[in-house]
């Protein structure tokens, strides 16, 4: 919908200049283990790393919410339902309380960050969000459905 209501597509080279916003990712390094004691180590970092990266997500949902007014209503679905996530995994960790979660002091910032008085700059922006949100929720799928077909996890 960017690329067609905004000519925001992805080959285009100012979007990848802009892309300095330093989004949540899940990488290769939380892939699978072999040995059981890892694999607990590596089930519960791994949990930590996607419930820290869907609150960090939050911000930058709500940035895009405020900022992509003609689908307010889909990004404030998208916002509630990444907030629920966020919570549930959270629950599936040893020590919730390691989970990080950004203080208002950090949210501000960021916030303050991502304004900008240039349409061109915030589609760009809403773009990556939403590029890389999206890449973070297959990641995590992916981490989730591991993690569920092995004995230790339900």
């Amino acid at each position: 919908q960017m690329c067609e209501k905004f000519t925001v597509c992805e080959n285009s080279v100012e979007m990848l200049v802009q892309n300095n916003l330093n989004l949540p990712r899940v990488t290769e390094e939380d892939g699978s283990v072999s040995d059981l004691l890892a694999f607990f180590s590596f089930q519960d970092k791994c949990l930590k790393k996607i419930s820290s990266g869907l609150y960090t997500f939050q911000t930058y949902l709500e940035y895009v919410q405020e900022t992509f007014t003609s689908e307010k209503q889909n990004v404030a679905w998208l916002h509630y339902s990444t907030q629920h996530l966020a919570s549930t995994v959270r629950h599936l960790v040893i020590n919730p309380d390691e989970v990080i979660i950004p203080d208002s002091a950090t949210q501000e910032s960021l916030r303050t960050k991502l304004k900008s008085n240039k349409t061109w700059i915030e589609k760009i922006t809403i773009h990556l969000i939403l590029r890389d949100f999206t890449s973070f929720m297959e990641k995590t799928v992916r981490a989730i459905r591991y993690l569920k077909n092995t004995r230790s996890f339900s």
